[in-house]
């Protein structure tokens, strides 16, 4: 990978953006020399992020990791320590890496649900153990590990992306 830096520290993947800077449109020295016409604009599909709306979120109020939130999205949300967790929650070892539970956002059912993962550590809501889905009411406590987080919905009766 070809990285370049602009005047301004930005680092940018050179190969894939050119001579010009996609986070501030700035010419690079060389090119300004050179007498190279200006006009390159990125498209702007490259400098586009997806945002992805969030349906709610868990709380750390036990842990590690208090005071944390994550954020919930539409559709299953697999929790574990991994990087390739759509939650990850670090500092709490008793947390599997891989699939501890499952939060699943369900827009038409407008519902959330907790789900046991298909690793070795189980998951709690309000102290009882997840052995099968089971619904997620506003406020209820999920334990993983030695953590416990609160449940806190944004989409459901009173709201949903769908109708915005």
């Amino acid at each position: 990978m070809s990285l370049d830096r602009c005047p301004n520290g930005h680092v940018y993947n050179a190969r894939r953006y050119g001579k010009i800077c996609p986070y501030c449109n700035m010419k690079l020295k060389e090119e300004k020399e050179a007498g190279k016409p200006a006009g390159f604009e990125p498209p702007v599909e490259i400098l586009a992020e997806d945002v992805r709306p969030v349906c709610g979120w868990i709380v750390c109020i036990e842990g590690a990791r208090v005071g944390a939130d994550y954020k919930i999205y539409r559709g299953k949300n697999f929790v574990g320590r991994g990087d390739e967790m759509d939650i990850q929650i670090l500092g709490d070892n008793e947390i599997n890496r891989k699939n501890h539970a499952i939060i699943v956002y369900d827009p038409v059912k407008l519902n959330s649900m907790l789900l046991p993962g298909d690793s070795a550590g189980l998951a709690y809501l309000n102290e009882e153990p997840v052995y099968v889905p089971m619904e997620l009411k506003p406020y209820d406590t999920i334990g993983l590990g030695k953590s416990r987080f609160l449940f806190v919905p944004l989409c459901g009766a009173n709201f949903s992306w769908d109708e915005v």
